[in-house]
């Protein structure tokens, strides 16, 4: 059951007394330029957005005492991904690891927390004419019931904390999530994706962490939960910030989640420079990846035609629309394009020589993995989203509504921008301005 997208009225395009061949005139005249008209194209048929809610307010009403000082932030976030509840305009969302930016210090740049007490919440909203609204919040709590905050997990493999003006470290903390995908499972439960480990995370419908699923050898120990090395090791390789993005339910209960970029392999270098990225399969039932598939992205000023980095390219959404057929979404954070592509076993590379990270060249340094007999996943341009009109940048949550209508929800970063200037003298964010929208895109031809 998914909510449906209000039906419009088409306009019929010939009116009364109009001569039939002015009408085939203005036809041949508007198609001429091979611009397709509006019943042709995708288009944004509805858009609404969240307003302010203190994030102080909002997060204390969860887990009291949790933040002291939101430095007037609102709630925002919520845009990491997007999940049809079951009613009409109602859906899932979840926040991400909440406030954070950059600050160079010295030359060197700073990961800033500005409300470290901040914990990430599954949020349930309703779109209602131009306005999301929230219905509902869980809190993501360790085994404890304590928030699991959204700091980074260890030292020397994540970005060390820092306050809100990069002047006084922050503590690590292993319970910490970055937050991103999230489906709901048939028994109420909820299956989220994690950048940092990166990880597949299983909390209860109460928001307590079940069980984090992480890649073998990543040695996370002091987390108030169970652990579980489950994932390929070559995971370990993941570019800082660039873990799992991406989660998608399959009709039969397995779970896709996606590598937002290239793993780092055989180093850094590689990593920005490839267009090959990792899909895994997860089985709830086995408790294990039982495949995993080779992913090439379109060259990056054919996603975005004003960038020219290719580490700019990023998958941050998956969207299961049948047996093994996903919808992808590459962006950058202007741009972006859904691609359409099948599972099919013959593209399993689970445990080749691909997810052992001695293999050279690396994956990520091929520039024609087919080529090298790597069987990548033939993938259909469905949408350009940099088209279409009334679209947000940075689309993170992408829902399916019905056969012909998908939910979009941008990430606002909680209103943040990175550098020094992002609060005031008193230590206040100065706002982006930048709004949670939801915007409901018509696709003529269906998916």
């Amino acid at each position: 059951m998914s909510p449906h997208a209000p039906v419009r009225r088409r306009v019929r395009p010939v009116a009364a007394g109009v001569p039939l061949a002015m009408v085939v005139a203005l036809m041949a005249a508007g198609t001429a330029a091979g611009a397709p008209s509006g019943d042709e194209a995708a288009h944004v048929t509805r858009t609404a957005t969240l307003g302010d809610i203190p994030l102080g307010a909002f997060s204390n009403a969860l887990l009291p005492g949790t933040v002291d000082n939101d430095r007037g932030v609102d709630l925002g976030g919520i845009g990491s991904d997007i999940y049809p509840a079951g009613r009409k305009g109602e859906y899932w969302t979840i926040t991400d690891r909440g406030p954070n930016g950059q600050i160079k210090v010295s030359g060197t740049k700073r990961r800033t927390f500005p409300v470290p007490g901040f914990d990430p919440a599954i949020v349930k909203v309703r779109v209602s004419g131009d306005t999301v609204k929230v219905l509902d919040a869980i809190p993501i709590t360790t085994s404890s019931g304590k928030a699991v905050t959204g700091l980074p997990n260890q030292q020397g493999r994540d970005e060390a904390p820092y306050s809100y003006n990069a002047q006084t470290a922050l503590s690590y903390n292993p319970n910490g999530l970055d937050t991103e995908g999230i489906v709901r499972a048939g028994d109420g439960s909820f299956w989220l994706v994690d950048e940092y480990g990166p990880s597949l995370v299983h909390v209860s419908a109460r928001g307590k962490v079940l069980t984090r699923y992480v890649p073998k050898g990543l040695n996370l120990t002091g987390a108030d939960y169970p652990v579980v090395e489950a994932l390929p090791a070559v995971l370990l390789h993941r570019k800082i910030n660039r873990g799992f993005e991406g989660l998608a339910q399959l009709p039969g209960g397995d779970l896709v989640m996606a590598l937002q970029s290239p793993l780092s392999l055989p180093d850094g270098d590689a990593g920005d420079a490839s267009l090959n990225t990792r899909l895994l399969r997860f089985s709830p039932k086995r408790k294990a990846v039982t495949a995993e598939y080779a992913y090439r992205f379109d060259p990056v000023n054919v996603v975005d035609p004003s960038e020219d980095d290719t580490s700019e390219l990023k998958i941050s959404s998956v969207v299961a629309v049948g047996d093994d057929r996903l919808l992808v979404e590459e962006r950058t954070d202007k741009a972006a394009r859904l691609q359409l592509v099948k599972l099919g076993h013959k593209s399993n590379i689970l445990g080749g020589p691909y997810d052992d990270d001695t293999t050279s060249p690396s994956l990520e340094q091929l520039d024609d993995p087919a080529a090298a007999g790597v069987p990548v996943l033939a993938k259909k341009l469905v949408v350009d989203l940099g088209t279409v009109s009334g679209v947000p940048q940075k689309i993170e949550g992408i829902a399916r509504v019905d056969h012909g209508t998908l939910a979009l929800v941008n990430d606002n970063d909680f209103g943040m921008t990175d550098g020094a200037g992002a609060f005031d003298a008193q230590g206040r964010l100065i706002d982006s301005g930048i709004k949670t929208t939801v915007v409901y895109l018509k696709l003529p031809h269906g998916i």
